[in-house]
């Protein structure tokens, strides 16, 4: 069990089932989320590959309405990263991807999630997060461009993949 800080109202629990996918969630909500999104984030959506086949559902937490009120249309677990958390200061949508079994925010897993989240009002930032650098590394040559990458391991720095800025959206919610 994980206290999560970014949920409101601030005594929510998220529960994640062990494992090593879990676990580099839980870092994202915990080392990710504080250093680079910070007090203003919201956790939106987390999934649990384990919950799902006891449960016949892929996330743990959801707020559906609150995606659904920045655009994002009705959601179709298979669509979505595992991890989404909303920046309201900056008006950012962080749509984070684990990577310990399936691979990065690929070219191909970036059209995809532009295409499901097209109709949103605020900007997107993908993110694909790593436990460690032997991880990032097997998977580096399949990250997308504009995409920004974090390793729990190393959890203070972040490398970015080309682009005119660093940690924020492109196009037209810039």
């Amino acid at each position: 069990m994980y206290q999560q800080s970014l949920i409101e109202p601030k005594d929510e629990i998220v529960k994640l089932s062990l494992g090593r996918h879990n676990q580099l969630h839980a870092d994202i909500v915990h080392e990710f989320c504080s250093r680079f999104i910070g007090s203003g984030g919201r956790l939106l959506y987390i999934g649990d590959t384990t919950s799902s086949r006891n449960k016949g559902r892929k996330f743990t937490f959801l707020e559906s309405d609150y995606l659904e009120s920045l655009g994002v249309p009705p959601v179709s677990h298979d669509k979505l990263p595992d991890v989404i958390v909303y920046d309201k200061d900056r008006e950012w949508l962080f749509l984070i991807e684990a990577v310990t079994s399936h691979g990065p925010i690929s070219p191909k897993r970036w059209i995809e999630l532009e295409q499901f989240f097209k109709g949103c009002t605020v900007g997107l930032v993908y993110v694909t997060a790593f436990p460690d650098r032997a991880e990032f590394r097997k998977n580096a040559a399949d990250i997308a461009w504009e995409t920004e990458v974090w390793i729990a391991e190393n959890p203070d720095h972040m490398i970015h993949f080309n682009g005119d800025r660093f940690l924020g959206p492109y196009g037209k919610n810039s």
